[in-house]
């Protein structure tokens, strides 16, 4: 019998934890039929001597898509031999979106390359489909849009009818293809100003539908422990899956406090809340410049928080209430500017808000504002605020999967982006595995495969077995690493060989190939 395609004479790590093994991998159509000493007969070949096989790594924390559609070639994915991205995170989704048209706070991952023609989960994700991506994807629907559809921007409640609205809106998106979570991201307009019985409400309605619940929790600062158990309980009441997205510890007062909510993890896991985490390899975040901010300085959404910086008095008050939180949960030095269009503040990006406000004769709180104030109220920051024990601690967690939080998609581009789109998976594998033995290689694997495919409920990808999709990276353990940096972000990783993607080869000898032959994520039934 002769097969499509035959990977031989590597290591066969498989996603489950086993330990790893000399094995061949046989492909066709599509799906893995056979792994054992062959030799196999194929139509295509791909020799694997001195490389590891594993399954495609699944991504289960990613922002593109607000990207992909733009950019469907995925080339910062694929050569780190990611082959699924779980999309929708932190609340922010393209959809619902109740007008044709961009919403308010759609650029919040910069240039959004999107044409907003859709309103619903069902039509975006037939405009990811139509555009052919390189990689799977699955979409989430985001409870920041989802509450600008249904309440808009203000700090309220819904009424009866509106959270109904959104129950409904829920509901329906989960019988959209490729629809595997609901989300929310409880620091960013408007979903912060959702109380804990809207959460539980929406959640609830999530997992009676077989959704996964992903949360950037309320705080990662100087109150995580309580947003860790504010997720947990939501969670535990609703009887759903609780993803605790990007698990960190911000600002040095509140370092080493990860372990604490570790322990809320471990503990909510043994009274039977089906409860996990995900982390990315780095010190610094990555998220919006107004996120800083008071709570009641963004109620009504950017064009709010833009009138109040034209008061002086509003102002002076945003500054001082920013400035308050400097050398407790906010390190000003390490505030950078990642990217801003064309003007006065260009020259900025790559710089701290401190050195900044230095440079401008003013302080960092003033500097933000400054920015903000010249860019309609958002500007994208890297944030360098955790400890490097704290992000170890968490990538050690037996229930921890290693996620990206990224979602820049190509090889060039403007700006200072967080390394985190570029080199994440290769981060792992080449650091934390090959030269700091946090990790052995096959555990960093079941953190990038099964336990990411079983957190969104997909049935047929994570693990090297016949019947699976043949989503599977070939990779040097010897050589694969990240090579973007915090200062030159916009250098792709090394070290990944071979990638298929449903059968498909999307990178031949290190070089991606063109092909496009991702598909929509199907939950298990």
């Amino acid at each position: 019998m002769s097969y499509d395609i035959v990977i031989s004479g590597g290591l066969v790590v498989d996603g489950t934890g086993a330990a790893a093994r000399r094995a061949d991998v046989a492909v066709s159509d599509g799906r893995i039929v056979e792994i054992g000493d062959g030799p196999y007969r194929a139509d295509t070949a791909i020799d694997a001597t001195g490389a590891v096989v594993a399954p495609g790594f699944i991504d289960l924390h990613s922002h593109a898509d607000f990207t992909l559609p733009g950019h469907p070639a995925a080339e910062t994915q694929l050569v780190q031999g990611v082959t699924t991205l779980i999309t929708g995170n932190c609340g922010h989704s393209p959809f619902p979106n109740r007008h044709r048209g961009a919403p308010p706070g759609a650029g919040v991952f910069g240039k959004a390359e999107l044409t907003w023609d859709w309103t619903d989960a069902r039509e975006f994700g037939a405009a990811v489909t139509a555009c052919a991506p390189a990689v799977n994807v699955g979409l989430q629907i985001g409870h920041n849009a989802l509450r600008n559809t249904v309440i808009g921007e203000a700090d309220r409640p819904p009424t009866t009818d509106e959270l109904a609205a959104m129950c409904d809106i829920v509901q329906d998106a989960a019988t959209a293809p490729g629809v595997v979570g609901f989300s929310t991201g409880l620091i960013y307009i408007p979903g912060l100003f959702a109380e804990t019985d809207e959460l539980r409400t929406l959640v609830g309605v999530a997992a009676e539908v077989g959704l996964l619940y992903s949360t950037h929790v309320r705080n990662e600062a100087s109150e995580l422990i309580a947003a860790v158990a504010e997720a947990i309980a939501v969670a535990e009441s609703a009887g759903a899956r609780v993803e605790v997205s990007h698990l960190k510890a911000m600002g040095p007062e509140n370092w080493g406090s990860v372990r604490t909510a570790l322990d809320l993890i471990d503990s909510a896991r043994e009274r039977g809340v089906d409860v996990t985490a995900d982390v990315y390899p780095y010190t610094a975040s990555s998220t919006d410049l107004s996120s800083r901010l008071a709570k009641w300085a963004v109620d009504g959404g950017r064009e709010a928080l833009l009138a109040r910086l034209a008061v002086p008095e509003q102002r002076r008050e945003i500054a001082a209430e920013l400035r308050s939180r400097f050398g407790r949960d906010i390190d000003p030095d390490g505030v950078v500017i990642a990217d801003l269009p064309p003007g006065d503040f260009q020259q900025y990006v790559g710089m701290s808000i401190s050195a900044i406000g230095a440079e401008r004769g003013t302080d960092a709180a003033e500097a933000a504002l400054d920015i903000l104030a010249a860019h309609h109220g958002s500007a994208p920051i890297v944030n360098h605020a955790m400890k490097e024990a704290d992000v170890r601690a968490v990538l050690e967690h037996p229930w921890v999967s290693v996620a990206s939080d990224g979602w820049v998609l190509t090889a060039t581009g403007p700006g200072c982006p967080h390394p985190r789109s570029f080199g994440t998976f290769a981060r792992v594998l080449g650091r934390y595995v090959r030269e700091e033995k946090v990790l052995p290689l096959e555990e960093a694997v079941r953190k990038m495969t099964t336990l990411p495919a079983a957190r969104i409920d997909v049935a047929d990808r994570g693990t090297l077995a016949p019947g699976y999709a043949a989503d599977v990276v070939v990779f040097d353990p010897d050589e694969v690493e990240d090579t973007s940096t915090f200062e030159h972000p916009w250098q792709l990783a090394r070290g990944v060989r071979s990638v298929l993607v449903n059968g498909v080869v999307a990178v031949a000898d290190g070089t991606v190939t063109g092909a496009r032959a991702g598909q929509l994520v199907r939950r298990r039934k």
